[in-house]
């Protein structure tokens, strides 16, 4: 019998092999849609959510594609392919985006946020995410990093809101003064039992950064009450794209060693996400 670790490599290797020879896959990683495609029912079943923001100033890529929708859709079809393999979830393969200030962002358990750093909150998405955390919905956060380091035209003050969009943690960390102002961020280590939900990850420097910024990834955490014995409400991956390598499978871009890793790291969060 294949231990869980061997039986994702495995898998990993296969779905490189499948969907790296579909056609969508490969027109998505040509040329990025640059809007949402239309979202399926809720059905009760499954379905993995992103978020949708209005981008800062600056926060739009080649191609006017906004900042939130960077690796959409493939990296979450990708994690969700791995998803069906290794459990009994069967989630739908299509990916919803919703607005954080959009009920029906209550009908789904997860949500997921790329690029904070360029993401302008509104007062309406800071009311309605602490609403969603509180009610018990799980957010994910990930892909952003001090990128002013290595890109230092990339950036762009707002005197409004007194962030600097682009400049990597405080731009998170200023508007989630705002959602919760009491909340604070805690930095988790692998002992924390999100990384032992399914697999069991034992060390969190398996995972660079992509484009390497220098040191470590960072892996950080809300929890409710701000007591790290309950409740994780929110997991944020800094100083590296965790996604980027479930979208990059489908391509042979990364080492499948270091691919198993991001995806163990998704299955964990997903998991941990349902079941707390």
């Amino acid at each position: 019998m294949l231990t869980r670790s061997r039986r994702l490599v495995a898998i990993t290797t296969m779905a490189i092999a499948v969907v790296a020879t579909g056609s969508f896959a490969l027109a998505q990683y040509i040329g990025y849609p640059y809007r949402p495609q239309p979202n399926i029912p809720y059905d009760g079943r499954f379905t993995f959510v992103r978020v949708r923001y209005e981008p800062a100033p600056g926060g739009s890529w080649p191609g006017s594609r906004p900042s939130w929708i960077h690796g959409y859709p493939v990296a979450e079809q990708n994690l969700m392919k791995i998803m069906n393999e290794v459990s009994y979830l069967a989630p739908h393969d299509e990916i919803n985006t919703v607005t954080l200030d959009d009920a029906e962002l209550f009908r789904y358990p997860i949500a997921y946020i790329i690029e904070p750093d360029w993401w302008s909150m509104t007062e309406s998405e800071a009311v309605a995410m602490r609403t969603y955390m509180q009610k018990g919905g799980f957010v994910i956060v990930d892909d952003f990093k001090p990128m002013r380091r290595r890109f230092p035209g990339w950036s762009s003050y707002d005197d409004r809101r007194g962030v600097t969009y682009g400049n990597g943690w405080s731009v998170l960390e200023t508007y989630m003064k705002r959602v919760m102002p009491e909340a604070r961020f805690y930095d988790l280590d692998a002992t924390h039992p999100i990384f032992h939900t399914f697999f069991e990850i034992d060390d969190l420097d398996v995972v660079p950064q992509i484009f390497s910024i220098g040191g470590r990834p960072v892996f950080r955490g809300l929890f409710e009450d701000n007591d790290p014995n309950k409740r994780l409400q929110m997991v944020v991956n800094y100083n590296t794209d965790v996604s980027q390598f479930w979208e990059w499978s489908s391509f042979g871009l990364r080492p499948v060693s270091e691919t198993n890793e991001a995806y163990k790291i998704g299955v964990n969060y997903v998991i941990y996400g349902l079941s707390h």
